[in-house]
């Protein structure tokens, strides 16, 4: 599987417009780029997207910001718009969480450095998956994972 975006070059800096320093980004959200995906292998059955900050820690623990977790997008999928609308359930039945809550985290990381790394992940799963959004993103994001082992059928990454 692939993985692109037309919003930044893989490795380089995600521009302010997508993070949370973005002028009237709603409760530090940003704006979501545009994400593409392709070569989905063909017993896929929903896809979900995984986007997070490898050098956040939790609160003392060995989890990373969850800054964007889409799931149960229908096979047909092929990618995400840019400036996904917030809420838990999406126009094509996917649900998505943050830390900010039902929506887009954008990047956070402090200006002064150092700079962090963000990784968007995109599954394909050969099963939907019964989880529903809980009001602990880190919690939902755990049981997204749990439900996923032994159904993932292919992984790109950006």
């Amino acid at each position: 599987m692939t993985l692109t975006t037309n919003a930044f070059s893989d490795g380089r800096a995600i521009p302010v417009r997508f993070s949370q320093a973005a002028e009237g980004a709603a409760s530090g959200g940003g704006t979501s780029p545009a994400l593409e995906w392709a070569n989905a292998p063909d017993n896929t059955q929903s896809f979900m997207l995984h986007m997070h900050d490898l050098e956040a820690a939790r609160g003392g623990t060995t989890e990373d910001q969850a800054h964007w977790v889409v799931w149960n997008m229908p096979a047909s999928a092929t990618g995400l718009p840019e400036g996904v609308p917030s809420g838990s359930r999406l126009a094509d039945g996917s649900y998505q969480i943050s830390a900010s809550g039902p929506m887009y985290r954008g990047p956070g990381a402090p200006a002064s450095g150092p700079r962090h790394h963000y990784v968007f992940e995109v599954y394909a799963l050969d099963i939907m998956l019964d989880v529903r959004p809980t009001e602990d993103a880190f919690e939902t994001r755990r049981a997204v994972l749990a439900a996923m082992q032994g159904h993932v059928v292919g992984k790109a990454v950006l």
